[in-house]
């Protein structure tokens, strides 16, 4: 032991070796850091030339969609994001006693995002309208209407809601679309049109709402300052004829070719796409000139329609067991994705175009389920089983996506050091854990890592560093930083 004059040990030069110490292992520290940030770069710039496409990536935040289940009178919430597809929140609705199906089918959410609005097809014997408070069990208010309402569709302000009242077990006469004011949630109008109304859409401009005639053959068209209809088209097959005001008559089961069960117009609502489930075929209506501009094949019972937002068409095939992707210029199928259940109904496209989601109903007592297409790919990516009859389907939000920890840093997550999940070149922040009894709360820095994951216990004394890699795992001893 060195001493000095006066026989005592020399604390200064303890000092000066512990803080050359010190100064190693922050040097072996930021030589550790430069090397990950290297690897980062050089990943980043051998990825540049090839094509960064959706299939590859995945998602890169966390998608929020509703679908009703018809038969199981549930809203379910499903999240879809880099850690998959799950089931976010489910909500019993209806005022029918357990053991009598309430029969959701259509579902709208607000511009504002607030808000759900949900129709019950069944009642006394009337169906209803509902509001739910977003993302909770609240039920806001709900308003009866006509007879088994079925689709709806919300104006771009989100003051008013088209419900289609599809009367589907009720007699073959006019049914009507209700208008429902969404503050009060009050039936202001309720406008007959035709035999068993489906499939209502707004046009982009919010000054028109269209919907299908099932058991008419028809299209109706209703003008949204009037809350009336304007103008009506026939669809059959060689008398098709564009008319003005409400129809007049009905049409004979034996003269159906048609039966339209969705009206979807094009992203500038020059033109209206109407699924023909019966002959299936997509029949493309001029909305200047009221004219059939032309038809073309679509799948097996074409169903339900959605435009995405490159203006490419989405069709759902209830027969048929798949969705088709369509453009619509052309007539040209794009691609043909079959679907794990049959019965497939409703489609809906997130706003930043990268996916859409597929509700499927199934049959007897398998459960429904909602399918994922990768837009870009036009590859189904994620499948998930949700309640009975899964049916009407919109888009809620996106959030930012939850990171799980990674597997390799999960064994020292319960060790007193702090672990970074694996990132690909993002950067993310990350509260201070508490590291120990005698271990102030330490602020882990905004770091960027490309795979592995980086893990830090920082103490009074000395720096503990753990820096994992998939397949390795390297420890530098305090002793020797």
């Amino acid at each position: 032991m060195n001493e000095d004059t006066h026989g005592k040990p020399s604390s200064f030069k303890k000092h000066r070796e512990y803080a050359a110490i010190r100064c190693a292992a922050f040097a072996i520290c930021l030589a550790l850091l430069a090397t990950l940030a290297a690897s980062t770069s050089l990943r980043s710039v051998a990825a540049q030339p090839q094509s960064a496409s959706a299939s590859e990536t995945g998602p890169t935040q966390d998608y929020l969609v509703y679908v009703v289940c018809e038969s199981a009178d549930k809203v379910v919430l499903l999240r879809f994001g880099p850690n998959g597809i799950k089931i976010e929140r489910q909500t019993r609705i209806g005022l029918l006693p357990m053991g009598d199906i309430n029969g959701p089918h259509g579902i709208a959410v607000s511009p504002d995002k607030e808000y759900v609005y949900v129709s019950l097809g069944h009642g006394q014997p009337n169906g209803s309208a509902w509001k739910l408070k977003a993302g909770t069990d609240e039920v806001v208010r709900y308003t009866p209407l006509g007879l088994f309402p079925a689709t709806m569709d919300i104006s771009r302000d989100g003051e008013f809601i088209y419900v289609a009242n599809a009367n589907f077990h009720g007699d073959m006469v006019p049914s009507s679309i209700s208008v429902v004011a969404t503050g009060e949630m009050a039936e202001v109008k309720r406008i007959t049109t035709c035999t068993m109304p489906h499939g209502s859409r707004l046009n982009p401009q919010g000054t028109k709402d269209y919907s299908a005639c099932m058991m008419d053959d028809m299209l109706a068209e209703i003008d949204t300052h009037k809350f009336e209809v304007s103008r009506h088209f026939v669809l059959t097959k060689d008398k098709e004829m564009g008319m003005r005001g409400a129809p007049h008559g009905q049409m004979k089961m034996g003269e159906l070719t048609c039966v339209p069960t969705w009206a979807q117009p094009s992203n500038d609502g020059a033109e209206i796409y109407v699924a023909c489930n019966k002959s299936n075929e997509i029949a493309v209506i001029d909305v200047a000139s009221w004219t059939l501009s032309r038809r073309f094949p679509a799948g097996n019972g074409v169903y339900n329609l959605a435009m995405t937002k490159d203006g490419r068409l989405i069709a759902t095939n209830k027969r048929g067991q798949s969705v088709s992707v369509f453009d619509p210029k052309t007539g040209k199928e794009l691609a043909h994705l079959p679907t794990k259940r049959k019965v497939v109904h409703g489609a809906v496209v997130t706003p930043d175009n990268r996916y859409a989601f597929i509700s499927v109903e199934g049959v007897g007592t398998d459960p429904g389920t909602v399918e994922v297409i990768d837009l870009q790919s036009l590859k189904t990516v994620a499948t998930i089983d949700v309640p009975e009859q899964a049916a009407g389907i919109d888009f809620w939000k996106t959030e930012e996506a939850l990171h799980p920890w990674p597997q390799r840093c999960a064994r020292i997550r319960f060790s007193p050091y702090c672990a970074l999940p694996p990132l690909s070149t993002q950067s993310y922040s990350f509260r201070a854990r508490k590291t120990g009894k005698n271990v102030r709360n330490r602020l882990i820095r905004r770091k960027t890592v490309s795979s592995g994951c980086l893990c830090q216990k920082l103490t009074p004394a000395f720096p503990m560093f753990h820096f994992g890699l998939p397949g390795a795992f390297t420890r530098l001893p305090s002793r020797i930083l």
